[in-house]
């Protein structure tokens, strides 16, 4: 498959306005959701590691979160092996807390608790697509939580808890339950999107039947379940424009919603401290 579809190069003079926080052990980014995470073929300018080396003036750095390529939002690269390390282990004793924002196709009436396996998809032509499957040792347990925060016109504006970060977990399970992302090439009504996009690139006709050029995926927020903070990324621009234009919000509106995500999320976490604190 050729590199039709490459993200354009990142302009030196913007990546400054990426940061949303740094010291001396970590750099955490507020990625687009046109770029790649890890380094390509097409030089530094290209991916978010090789701009923040390029940024930092450094021969290497540790990618402690990712994203998908087409997913907006927060990522945290640590600067050095200890502080990967920390949030490597945060992650592996599901320590760190991690939200998203989404805008789903079709109307979510209440929650929806998700636990499953996934496994690659043998019937399909895209060698890294990802399907619900049953437990087996090629298979991972995936948890999600989709919680709608507003349902209007024919979409769900939802949050998203994750306490597993498997390979397009939140995608595959938004496609499982009948409401795939807005925008989705893959786990939407048709995969031949995603092989036409990598082979040319975007197509502006594809946009009455997908909605957005990219999925309607955003990394909210990012932090240690026990700490009182956590690391957050507004909602992208695309997604803003998405709500105001086809769903009928307005800005206010929309700063309310994200507002109550944000509020949502951090009950749910609560709630999960305590309990583990209390051996539940």
């Amino acid at each position: 498959m050729n590199e039709g579809a490459d993200s354009p190069l990142i302009d030196p003079n913007s990546f400054p306005s990426w940061i949303i926080y740094e010291d001396e052990h970590i750099l955490v980014l507020d990625k687009p959701g046109w770029l790649v995470c890890h380094p390509s073929k097409n030089g530094p300018w290209s991916s978010l590691v090789g701009a923040a080396k390029e940024y930092l003036e450094v021969e290497s750095i540790h990618l402690a979160s990712r994203l998908d390529r087409e997913t907006s939002g927060v990522v945290l690269l640590a600067k050095h092996r200890g502080a990967a390390s920390r949030w490597q282990k945060g992650i592996e004793v599901k320590a760190v807390r991690r939200s998203y924002l989404t805008i789903l196709e079709g109307e979510m009436n209440g929650s929806r608790e998700i636990s499953t396996f996934l496994g690659k998809d043998p019937t399909s032509e895209v060698f890294v697509k990802q399907r619900v499957t049953e437990n087996s040792k090629k298979s991972q347990r995936a948890e999600s939580s989709f919680i709608p925060l507003e349902v209007k016109n024919g979409y769900t504006f939802a949050l998203v808890l994750t306490k597993t970060g498997r390979k397009h977990q939140i995608r595959v399970h938004a496609q499982s339950i009948g409401y795939p992302l807005v925008g989705e090439k893959l786990y939407g009504r048709d995969e031949t999107y995603y092989l036409r996009f990598c082979e040319g690139g975007w197509k502006n006709e594809w946009m009455e039947d997908l909605g957005m050029s990219r999925q309607a995926l955003h990394g909210r927020s990012l932090g240690f379940i026990a700490d009182d903070f956590c690391y957050k990324a507004d909602l992208a621009v695309d997604m803003r424009d998405f709500l105001l234009e086809i769903m009928g919000f307005s800005e206010a509106d929309i700063n309310a919603i994200q507002a109550k995500g944000d509020e949502t999320a951090t009950i749910r976490w609560m709630k999960e401290l305590s309990c583990a604190d209390a051996g539940e």
